[in-house]
């Protein structure tokens, strides 16, 4: 086993600098969060939540059983419309 010794005042900087970058994730996490982003699904979350492959999922897109929206060819579906379609599938 290595071991590597450092000066105190070079330790306590890192912590220091640590805790910014920290704070700094904290604080944009929050700041996205109090947008309501956390209401949006990807095609991963909503296939495993409907137990169906991707294709299927598709076909339901293809049909308009549910409504998405497409950013940066990456497909999102709000919360709202899933628990919809679960309880039109019930």
């Amino acid at each position: 086993m290595e071991t590597t010794n450092i000066d105190k005042v070079v330790f306590e900087a890192m912590i220091l600098k640590v805790r910014n970058f920290k704070n700094r994730i904290e604080s944009l996490c929050s700041k996205y969060k109090n947008k309501g982003l956390d209401q949006w699904l990807d095609n991963q979350d909503v296939c495993l939540i409907l137990n169906i492959s991707p294709r299927t999922l598709q076909t339901y897109r293809d049909t308009r059983k549910v409504s998405f929206s497409r950013i940066n060819n990456k497909i999102y579906y709000k919360v709202s419309d899933i628990e919809e379609l679960l309880k039109s599938c019930k």
